[in-house]
């Protein structure tokens, strides 16, 4: 089941550029292999295990660039000749949070460069009374307010669902400055939706388009 975004932004769409973000919002450098990636996934003749496959190396990228957003310490090694090396170590403090269920898609990629991180999870539905968006369940380290925290959340149209989730990591104590959110595909107004709302949250996707590819949590479980 794809989870596009709960609630239609009421925000005009406006053209802008990248600019106007501010300079918490990044995007992924545009290679050729980039744009390869993100027109395979958006091609309907693409299968699923093709689609998975690509998809998995767009995550990479993203999870990998996400990590150099991450504070480091200066670390010393000795080399296996005996020489003294001048390296960097993460600091410690660090989990993912998926904001299921497209969001899981993201966590093998997490997983696959930080082996032991921990990853909490968000649900969030909408209400078939009301139609707003409300959290369904929440499962987060104890000590997340002491951690940055990576948040994945690969499509996003309006922003509403990861300003509900970023809200749920507030309401944890988790401060905005310590969260940093991990996206493949965004419209331009859930781009400025979130800066707006979340200025000390860094965003980092590989696309700002006014079309997402809304089938991809379909896709990538195989539930289309």
């Amino acid at each position: 089941m794809v989870e596009p975004d709960l609630i239609q932004d009421s925000l005009p769409h406006n053209n802008y550029t990248d600019s106007d973000l501010g300079s918490n919002f990044k995007k992924l450098r545009i290679t050729d292999n980039v744009r390869e990636l993100q027109t395979v996934l958006r091609d309907k003749t693409t299968s699923r295990g093709d689609f998975i496959f690509y998809a998995d190396r767009l995550i990479r990228l993203v999870v990998e660039e996400g990590l150099n957003q991450l504070p480091y310490r200066h670390c010393d090694v000795t080399t296996p000749t005996g020489h003294t090396y001048e390296g960097l170590s993460y600091q410690r403090g660090n989990c993912g949070v998926s904001i299921m269920r497209s969001g899981e898609a993201m966590e093998q990629g997490l997983r696959d460069c930080c082996r032991s991180i921990r990853i909490g999870k968000i649900l969030i539905q909408k209400d078939e009374d009301t139609r707003e968006a409300k959290v369904v369940y929440a499962k987060l380290p104890p000590d997340i307010d002491q951690r940055k925290v990576l948040l994945m959340y690969p499509i996003m149209n309006s922003g509403n669902t990861v300003i509900k989730a970023v809200q749920v990591l507030k309401d944890h104590y988790v401060k905005e400055d310590n969260i940093i959110l991990l996206n493949l595909f965004v419209t331009p107004q859930a781009a400025k939706a979130l800066v707006k709302r979340f200025p000390n949250m860094k965003v980092l996707t590989s696309e700002v388009h006014p079309v997402t590819p809304n089938h991809f949590g379909m896709k990538y479980f195989g539930t289309d």
